[in-house]
Order: structure tokens, then sequence, then C-alpha cells
């Protein structure tokens, strides 16, 4: 890829929050797999802090796959593996069998809600006993949310009748359904949240 590689400001505002929850929540040494990498920021900025662990993008999108491949490429990281074509809703994801983590960033409302459940459904089966589903964006809690978010949803909404906020309980329940039990939900800058699951009881 060549010129200038697309980037998210939101991804450089919220990677650094982002990273101190993740410092918490996943091994020394590990592997991880990210759903819906978009431009590469978050994970080549892991990547970056987190050496020990191996990183696998995921993206739907040709082209971003093309400009992760470019920002690890112009990073020098050896912990980050060829970004993979994944859409959730695949029966077989194309992936790793088992992984310490499955981090998924401001996808759940830009998706619609069977997106949510096909997430929950993959992550079960390539995660570890014990292992982590990491969700961060902006949520409805008891159908409230600060006014910026729910100007967001009806946005996201105009865009695509599909998208909009989940409410925090549904999503908690959907991964319920998979055998993830809600373990840390975290205040986030923005007024977004950083939500971690655990597999197993």
């Amino acid at each position: 890829m060549t010129g200038t590689l697309p980037t998210s400001p939101a991804a450089e505002r919220n990677k650094e929050p982002i990273l101190a929850v993740l410092e918490t929540v996943l091994p020394a040494g590990g592997s991880v797999l990210e759903i819906a990498s978009g431009t590469g920021q978050h994970i080549c900025f892991f990547a970056e802090r987190l050496p020990g662990i191996r990183w696998q993008p995921t993206e739907p999108d040709a082209p971003s796959r093309e400009a992760i491949s470019a920002r690890v490429l112009q990073a020098g990281l050896l912990n980050v593996d060829p970004p993979l074509a994944l859409d959730v809703h695949e029966a077989r994801w194309p992936v790793g069998s088992s992984y310490d983590a499955v981090v998924c960033i401001n996808m759940v409302h830009i998706s619609p809600w069977s997106a949510t459940d096909a997430l929950c459904c993959g992550a079960a089966l390539h995660l570890m006993p014990g292992g982590h589903l990491v969700l961060y964006g902006p949520y409805l809690e008891n159908g409230s949310a600060a006014p910026s978010n729910l100007d967001f949803d009806a946005s996201l909404k105009t865009r695509n009748a599909e998208w909009g906020l989940r409410e925090l309980d549904a999503v908690t329940n959907v991964a319920a359904l998979h055998g993830f039990r809600r373990e840390r939900v975290v205040r986030m800058p923005a007024n977004n949240l950083t939500v971690v699951f655990a597999k197993g009881p």
C-alpha cells in the first residue's frame, strides 16, 4: 500500500485506556485474536506495548487488511500475524484453535444484532477455558446513556436500521448463552465501556 495509511482519531484517543484494561486481563505471554481490526492502530499499539503476546488481526474489508499489513510492516512488529479475512457470521472462523483472549473494539454497535451473537459463539469456540472476551464501545444501561451517546445511536440508525447502541444486559445475556460470565465493566473516557467476560463458570 502506498500513500498515507488510514487513521482513526477515535482509535488514537482510546488506545491508551483500552491498553490499561488489557494489561490487567492478559497473561505475560500468550495469544490474542482481534475481531474487526479496522485500521490496525489498536493492534499495532498493543503489540508494541505487550511484546510477549502474539496478536492475530482480522477484518472482512480487503483494503483495511492491506492497511493493517502496511502498518505492521512500518512498525517493524514481529509479534503480529498477517490479517485474516473474517466475518463473525461465518460458521467456521479461519483462525487458530485456541487463544487467551478475543478483543473486539467498536463493532457491536456498528453491526446487526446477529453479529453480537455470532461474535460470542465464535469466541467461545476459539478461547481456551478461562480465556477472556473483551468488548469496548458505547452501551445503553437500562435504556439510558449520555446525551452524546443517544445522539450517536440515532445517527447510527439513520445510516443502517440494524445498527445502534446495545443494552449492556442484553449483551451480557447473549454472552451467557455461550458460556461467558461478565467479570468486569470498566468505565472509560468519552462515555464508553470496556466489558470483560470470562469463559467458563
